[in-house]
């Protein structure tokens, strides 16, 4: 239960990362650096959403 709701969060945390992108995207300059930096934490949160699926079958908890 508890680890359905971690990768729940994960993931939408993942889902407001992208919207954010997308904002800085549409209205920062040039040379901003809060959409590399958007990035950055959407592919850290991607990887621990992997890493928490494979955990999760390996432990049978979503299997």
């Amino acid at each position: 239960m508890w680890l359905q709701l971690l990768i729940a969060a994960v993931f939408i945390a993942m889902v407001i990362s992208l919207a954010m992108g997308a904002v800085f995207l549409i209205r920062d300059n040039v040379s901003s650096r809060r959409l590399l930096l958007s990035l950055k934490w959407r592919i850290g949160l991607a990887c621990l959403l992997m890493a928490l699926i494979i955990f999760g079958y390996w432990s049978g908890q979503l299997g």
